[in-house]
């Protein structure tokens, strides 16, 4: 019986979409099912989502509005929870921005990367 060489699967880490920035502003979250409204912080910002940290984290899955806030300007999306962690630590990303919305959100990080 001769014997099999296998070739190694090979794994990559996913990577994300876009440069997350380490920023710090106020989001307001509702959750789109029960109109549950929680503030919290966000702590980095990418064109396609936010980190934020939670006093209690919404499950992954739950579809949100979400409301930034940071240096008098507002920047509202749809989105939805991509993971959350024991330790208070949520993943969201955006579904749907509108284009004013967007416009503000790449000043941020245009601002962030400038630094």
């Amino acid at each position: 019986m001769a014997d099999k060489v296998q070739n190694p699967v090979k794994v990559h880490a996913e990577r994300p979409r876009a440069r997350r920035y380490p920023f710090v502003a106020s989001v307001e979250l509702v959750d789109l099912h029960s109109d549950l409204r929680v503030q919290e912080r966000v702590t980095d910002l990418s064109l396609y989502g936010c980190g934020v940290t939670a006093k209690q984290p919404l499950a992954a899955g739950i579809k949100l509005r979400i409301r930034i806030s940071s240096k008098g300007s507002t920047s509202s999306a749809l989105g939805k929870v991509a993971y959350a962690t024991a330790g208070g630590d949520m993943g969201i990303v955006f579904t749907r921005i509108e284009r004013n919305d967007q416009m503000i959100l790449e000043k941020w990080i245009g601002e962030l990367r400038d630094r």
